[in-house]
């Protein structure tokens, strides 16, 4: 019972030391690299960095931190690490189905048409609702900005390419989304990958955009961001919702994951429900017709 006691002033000063070391790890980051990662969640952006560490065969975070500020191909793999790239077409069919049905027939009514996926990953869910806008007749007249801070992602989603064994996977969700067609009409195979049929990529700009750091930079008649925010500390989270809120034009639509709450902004009044069920909610007083 004695060395039990004496051990637990350790354990709580062995935390409080690493939670320091990676306070200090995330200020350097954003010091010399400009990525700010100081406001996302700890227990996720540690799991994280302690993957990393283990990799490279260090034993303290104070001795990864000297690694990654003099060994930039190290921040690389790190950057890799702190992007959640867990994405796929049509993920979580019913809010695809969602948009197609409930949604679409409002945006259909507007003579131009911008949404914005952030946090867009390697492109799978863009490409989706290209699809989707492509079925509705309503693409033409679309213009969708897919953003992620990762730039090596988005020069990979930029290709369209897709892994092939997946596609058994993706057409189970295209179907269950509500999909008009063959899904093997969107696509053409080559050898063990599968490239994605031009058209789909006519409409959709993809860029740089760090939701920690950088500002609005249109208005949206749409904004997509699922299962990015719960990363987020509270504070980072609100900075985000300020962030779609002045991005989103009035009566713009709002989707989000489905392990994601609007109750956690501090304005959330400002948004409307619109579909509870799949995270879609409606800035300002605006009804469903």
């Amino acid at each position: 019972m004695t060395e039990s006691l004496e051990q637990i002033p350790q354990i709580a000063r062995k935390t409080e030391i690493e939670r320091i070391e990676i306070k200090l790890l995330l200020e350097a980051i954003y010091q010399l690299y400009g990525y700010d990662f100081r406001n996302y969640a700890y227990s996720s952006i540690k799991r994280r960095i302690w993957h990393r560490a283990q990799i490279e065969n260090v034993k303290t975070i104070s001795e990864f931190q000297s690694k990654v500020l003099y060994q930039p191909n190290l921040m690389k793999k790190l950057l890799g690490d702190f992007s959640i790239n867990v994405t796929e077409m049509f993920r979580d069919p019913s809010f695809f189905e969602a948009f197609r049905a409930e949604v679409v027939p409002i945006l259909r009514k507007l003579p131009f048409i911008r949404i914005w996926h952030a946090g867009c990953s390697s492109g799978e869910e863009v490409y989706s609702m290209a699809i989707v806008l492509h079925e509705e007749g309503i693409y033409g007249k679309t213009k969708i900005y897919a953003t992620d801070m990762d730039e090596e992602i988005i020069e990979r989603a930029k290709e369209g390419k897709l892994s092939l064994e997946r596609m058994q996977l993706y057409t189970r969700n295209y179907q269950k989304a509500g999909g008009k067609k063959e899904f093997s009409e969107y696509y053409s195979v080559n050898d063990n990958e599968v490239e994605l049929h031009p058209f789909l990529k006519s409409n959709i700009i993809f860029a740089h955009h760090n939701l920690v750091t950088d500002h609005s930079f249109n208005e949206f008649q749409m904004i997509v961001c699922r299962n990015v925010l719960i990363y987020f500390n509270k504070s980072l989270t609100n900075r985000v919702y300020d962030l779609f809120y002045d991005s989103l034009s009035d009566g713009g639509f709002l989707g989000i994951g489905s392990k994601e709450s609007i109750q956690v902004y501090q304005l959330s009044n400002n948004f409307e429900e619109f579909n509870l069920k799949e995270k879609i909610y409606i800035k300002g007083n605006k009804v469903r017709n």
